[in-house]
C-alpha cells in the first residue's frame, strides 16, 4: 500500500511540474524542446504502475483528477499574479511573467495528457488481457510507443500551431518524441517496482469486514 502511495505522489507531481516546465522553449541539441518534455515522459510508466495495482477504473480516476488538479494549479498561479504586490517588498513582476499562466499551453498540456493517458491505459490493458500478462516491461513499451508520439503531436499543434513556424513545431515534436521514447526505455524496470494482483482492498468499516 505505501508504495502505491508514492506512485499515486509521484504520478500527481510530474504532472504539475512538467505542465510548469511546458512554459519554457529551451534548445537542446540543435532541437527545440519544451522543459516539461525531461519530466512528463515518467508519467506513463507511473500510470502502469497505479494500473498494475489498482486496476483500470482507479487509474482513469488517476488521469482525470491529476487534469482538474493542473487546472486548478494554473488558476491559482493566475489569481496570486492578479494580487497586489506590497510596495514594501517591491514590485514582483518576476512571479506574474514566470508563473501566471499561458492558457492555451496549459490546455494544449491537459488535454495531451488526458488524451495520451487513457489511450496508454487502454493499450495496457489490451496487452494484459489479449496477449500475454508475462513480460512486464513489453506492455509498458507497446502502450508507450502509441501514447507517446500522441502525446506529443496533440500536445504541439493545440499549443504552437499558428505562432511559430512549422520547422520549429516539427523539432519540437521530433526531439519530444526522442526524449520521452528514451525515458521509456530508462523508466522499463520501473514496472517492477509494484507487485502484481488484486487492488488494494479498502476497509468500509461494515461489520462484516474483519
Amino acid at each position: 500500500m505505501n508504495r502505491i502511495v508514492i506512485v499515486i505522489a509521484a504520478y500527481i507531481a510530474a504532472q504539475m511540474l512538467s505542465d510548469i516546465g511546458s512554459l519554457k522553449i529551451a534548445l537542446v541539441a540543435g532541437l527545440s524542446i519544451d522543459a516539461g518534455t525531461f519530466i512528463y515522459p515518467i508519467t506513463f510508466t507511473l500510470r502502469d504502475l497505479a494500473h498494475k495495482t489498482l486496476g483500470i477504473v482507479a487509474t482513469r480516476t488517476l488521469i482525470l483528477s491529476a487534469a482538474v488538479i493542473n487546472i486548478l494549479m494554473a488558476v491559482f498561479f493566475w489569481f496570486t499574479a492578479q494580487l497586489p504586490a506590497d510596495p514594501a517588498a517591491g514590485p514582483q513582476t518576476a512571479y506574474a511573467a514566470v508563473l501566471s499562466p499561458v492558457w492555451r499551453i496549459v490546455f494544449a498540456s491537459i488535454l495531451a495528457e488526458v488524451v495520451a493517458e487513457l489511450i496508454d491505459t487502454e493499450m495496457y490493458r489490451l496487452w494484459v488481457e489479449r496477449v500475454t500478462t508475462r513480460y512486464q516491461w513489453a506492455r509498458v513499451l507497446v502502450s508507450n510507443a502509441v501514447s507517446v508520439p500522441l502525446d506529443s503531436l496533440i500536445f504541439v499543434v493545440a499549443a504552437f500551431a499558428g505562432t511559430l513556424p512549422t520547422d520549429v513545431l516539427v523539432s519540437i515534436i521530433v526531439a519530444n518524441i526522442l526524449v520521452k521514447g528514451a525515458t521509456t526505455l530508462v523508466s522499463l524496470p520501473l514496472i517492477y517496482a509494484v507487485p502484481e494482483g488484486a487492488p488494494p482492498r479498502i476497509f468500509t468499516g461494515r461489520p462484516d469486514e474483519g
